[in-house]
């Protein structure tokens, strides 16, 4: 009876009801479709392909930095020690569920000194007619000792499991590990994001830094001219003046992007966590024009369910969800169990002797009566925070959709507003050229020239820029549609941790 009745029990203990809510994945607070209109990008994709970032980011020099930065960057290290953590946590979790199954071995040897007492004949007559004396004497004695050996085997407070209570607490361990897990892979993303636009910016700063050196020469020899035309007594001094004046504005621009430039190279070596080669320094936006690709959104709204802070934000929920079955148990009955296997002996010899064995089991329960509304409380909080995170998981969902939807419009425009920037620039540097010819030759004032030149410098910071804003703004629709979530080093979603013990029922996990 005993023999069957242990596996009964612990059958009951893993195979217990559980009061843990049915979770059902709450509908994404956003529309099916992204938003439409002469502001954004239209598109013909039922779905945002699989992508690496080595498909949108094609500039080897680039690539080269990010897999560095995946090696070194410190964020990354700290998201994987709170990911280790968050395992560690689930297993200590888990180990609930299955008896705790301890050994111990004993040995000990008692000593003490213990006095002889006799009884003795004296010799001496007493008080009558005659008899014998008789007296008790303590004699020194000697010193005895006593051994003790024995061996055990226990089981220590195994709770039984009947209303789930254990169970949804290592449901919520296992749920909160899977959202650290997310996070640790929306950092990834957001660093891959966060290194192309440093790299972009670092890019386009060479480029303003490269004009600003041309328009500083340009600048130099129309000083030149001008003091020349001053002296034949062909130009006034106001001329000379007004053309100083373009060259010390572009000597500003040349001191002020230089140090942007270094400002810029050491933000990137920051996310990457270590220095970077010169020879990974881009030259100028316009070198990476064709390296960075379209990457397609896709009609439909829920490809942000992929979004790594989206799904952590869902685990979150999930884990929040389980901790209210465990808040629930909390106001059954708590049956605990306890078991010892021995062997006790005086003589090691008889130590494994069926005379020696021993064992002892007993049991225990307990039911809240009168716990002063702590139960209550525990359920009304473990409640409020699955109402808590299921707010905040349709946050993220609307922030993400929000962010998403500012790319699109931006994406849908950036491609006409560069072409008209193309435009200006060259229609700006043909305007240039033919008033500094007209000044040379006396047709115009140097008024004239100086307009057309401040024109050519602006019009082409201008195209720079814009040239950035592509190109930043691919990073964050990368970014933003969850792009490579996974990053090679990454684990899937829904990839459990190893655990103690047999897995968790297929039909409660996601």
């Amino acid at each position: 009876m005993r023999k069957a009745a242990l596996p009964l029990l612990l059958s009951a203990a893993l195979a217990g009801c559980s009061f843990e809510p049915h979770y059902q994945r709450p509908t994404p607070p956003v529309p099916q479709g992204w938003p439409v209109g002469d502001s954004y990008l239209r598109q013909s994709e039922a779905a945002l392909p699989s992508v690496s970032y080595r498909d949108i980011f094609r500039d080897p020099k680039l690539q080269a930095i990010i897999e560095e930065a995946l090696a070194n960057n410190r964020d990354l290290r700290i998201a994987a020690a709170n990911v280790a953590s968050a395992v560690a946590q689930y297993h200590v979790q888990r180990a609930q569920l299955f008896p705790q199954v301890g050994a111990e071995a004993n040995a000990g040897v008692t000593g003490a000194h213990e006095p002889t007492t006799s009884i003795v004949n004296t010799g001496t007559g007493g008080t009558g007619t005659g008899g014998t004396g008789l007296a008790i004497v303590n004699s020194p004695g000697g010193f005895s000792t006593t051994r003790n050996y024995s061996v055990d085997v226990g089981v220590t407070s195994f709770e039984l499991d009947l209303f789930g209570r254990v169970r949804s607490l290592s449901h919520s361990a296992l749920d909160q590990y899977f959202a650290t897990e997310a996070a640790a892979r929306a950092t990834r993303l957001t660093m891959v994001g966060q290194i192309a636009t440093a790299y972009f910016q670092l890019a386009a700063d060479n480029s303003l830094l490269a004009v600003a050196r041309d328009t500083a020469a340009n600048a130099e020899h129309a000083v030149t001219l001008t003091n020349e035309r001053l002296v034949g007594g062909v130009s006034s001094r106001i001329d000379l003046r007004e053309a100083q004046t373009i060259l010390d504005q572009a000597k500003s621009d040349v001191a002020s992007q230089t140090s942007l430039v270094a400002q810029d190279r050491n933000a990137l070596q920051l996310l990457v966590g270590a220095p970077i080669a010169d020879d990974l320094i881009p030259a100028s936006i316009e070198s990476i024009d064709t390296m960075v690709s379209e990457l397609p959104a896709g009609l439909s709204s829920t490809v942000l369910l992929r979004r790594p802070d989206v799904v952590q934000a869902e685990y979150q929920l999930r884990a929040a969800n389980a901790r209210i079955g465990a808040a629930r148990a909390a106001f059954f009955p708590t049956i605990s169990l306890t078991g010892l296997l021995g062997l006790a002996s005086n003589t090691l010899a008889g130590l494994f002797t069926g005379n020696a064995f021993n064992f002892h089991a007993g049991g225990s329960a307990s039911v809240p009566i009168f716990d002063g509304g702590a139960n209550r409380g525990n359920l009304a909080f473990a409640r409020a925070q699955q109402q808590l995170f299921l707010a905040q998981y349709e946050q993220v969902i609307q922030t993400a959709f929000r962010e998403v939807s500012d790319a699109l419009a931006r994406r849908g425009t950036i491609e006409a507003q560069v072409a008209a920037q193309n435009d200006l620039v060259d229609h700006s540097r043909d305007a240039y050229n033919l008033s500094e010819e007209r000044y040379r030759i006396g047709i115009d004032e140097f008024l004239n020239t100086l307009v057309a030149q401040r024109t050519l410098y602006t019009s082409e910071q201008s195209l720079i820029r814009t040239r950035l804003a592509r190109a930043t703004n691919l990073a964050d629709l990368y970014q933003t549609l969850g792009g490579d979530a996974l990053i090679e080093a990454g684990a899937g979603q829904n990839q459990a941790p190893t655990p103690i013990g047999p897995a968790p029922a297929a039909a409660s996990r996601p």
